[in-house]
């Protein structure tokens, strides 16, 4: 008889950041994890993880409603469903609940987890297959300190942990942010590549000030520099400078990779599991990306060890991230709820080994940090 879906318990993990963590609209200190945790008929669990960033700070899911809405709406929807129709129940979730892409790509994650354990593959092989057992991985430096900043790239550099950098601006007035990184840029040299997220911080009048301005500083790559909605403007600004523009918060799913590349966009393109519902909806954008020719760029929501995994095995898959991965998220926090943390070395981080995510709960770790139901 086919295992089914029998329990989705939804734990909150507070877990503190290894210094403040700055973004063009908030600073972050702390990292708030949605852990779920699927138990099936057959006995085997599958983990998943929801994560934000910044409360409701950067967009519409925060960890509280997460929470809320897969134990009020979605759980029901699966309890009692074979195990192994994740596809039906994707289109299941899709169907029966608007939005709530962070807490989807959480359970999508549970599922595969599960079905990885009860195959004895992991996650990639149920994607495809992996073509890559360890990616590349960048830092953040979002202190807000530029000396700081240098000193911690510098760190990271002798320790052959991360080559390239990525700093968030958009904070602070245009002239500040460009004197900040630019001098992190002439201290790095030629040894390290240097970007920047603006979070859609900008209007497309300051961006074209502040773009120009960055590239010639030598930056490499420059973030989502003004309004999701605004594709038309990203377009132009992208069309206007040498230096490619990445769309992260504009470019959500398949359909808005269609539209941006409909629209003549030029630049590159950013996944994420947590906006694409899952790491099978990150991937159907991939292949419009590619397809479009637009770079590809594995991104983070600052997930924990469960969320950076199941990211790994998606990325895994793809034949070529020109613009590699940020999946430093358990870097940035102080301890974890893993039994074996992530293998960072050689400027990458290792993909997982082991049958699902390759992830095993800390039980204590994870009762320590959890809040109290």
């Amino acid at each position: 008889m086919p295992a089914v879906i029998e329990s989705i318990e939804t734990l909150l993990v507070d877990l503190p950041t290894i210094r403040p963590h700055k973004l063009s609209m908030t600073t972050m200190a702390c990292q708030t994890l949605v852990i779920v945790r699927m138990g099936h008929s057959d006995d085997i669990e599958g983990l998943g993880e929801g994560t934000t960033i910044g409360g409701l700070s950067y967009g519409p899911e925060s960890p509280e409603s997460i929470k809320l809405h897969i134990d009020t709406y979605l759980a029901p929807l699966l309890l009692g469903e074979p195990s192994d129709a994740i596809n039906h129940l994707r289109a299941r979730l899709d169907r029966q609940a608007r939005g709530n892409a962070i807490a989807k790509s959480a359970l999508e994650t549970a599922l595969l987890d599960a079905q990885g354990k009860r195959l004895g593959v992991p996650v990639a092989t149920l994607l495809g297959g992996s073509r890559h057992v360890h990616l590349p991985v960048l830092w953040t430096l979002a202190s807000g300190d530029t000396r700081q900043d240098i000193d911690e790239a510098e760190q990271r550099l002798n320790d052959r942990r991360h080559c390239d950098f990525k700093l968030k601006i958009g904070a602070n007035a245009v002239d500040e942010d460009v004197r900040h990184v630019a001098a992190i840029k002439a201290a790095l040299g030629d040894r390290a590549g240097v970007r920047v997220d603006v979070n859609q911080a900008w209007d497309e009048a300051t961006a074209v000030r502040g773009i120009a301005a960055l590239q010639d500083a030598g930056v490499e790559l420059i973030e989502q520099p003004i309004p999701a909605r605004d594709h038309d403007g990203l377009v132009r600004l992208a069309d206007r400078f040498r230096v490619p523009l990445l769309a992260d918060e504009a470019v959500a799913d398949a359909r808005d990779g269609m539209t941006l590349a409909t629209a003549g966009f030029s630049g590159a393109v950013a996944l994420k599991i947590a906006k694409s519902a899952g790491p099978r909806g990150a991937l159907a954008l991939a292949e419009v990306a590619r397809a479009a020719g637009h770079g590809l760029y594995g991104g983070t929501m600052l997930e924990g060890t469960i969320g950076t995994a199941a990211s790994l095995h998606a990325w895994s898959t793809l034949g070529e991230l020109r613009w590699g991965t940020e999946m430093f998220g358990p870097l940035l926090l102080r301890d974890d709820i893993v039994t074996t943390p992530l293998d960072y070395h050689e400027f990458g981080v290792d993909l997982p080994f082991g049958p699902g995510l390759g992830i095993t709960l800390d039980e204590d770790k994870l009762a320590h940090y959890a809040r109290p139901a």
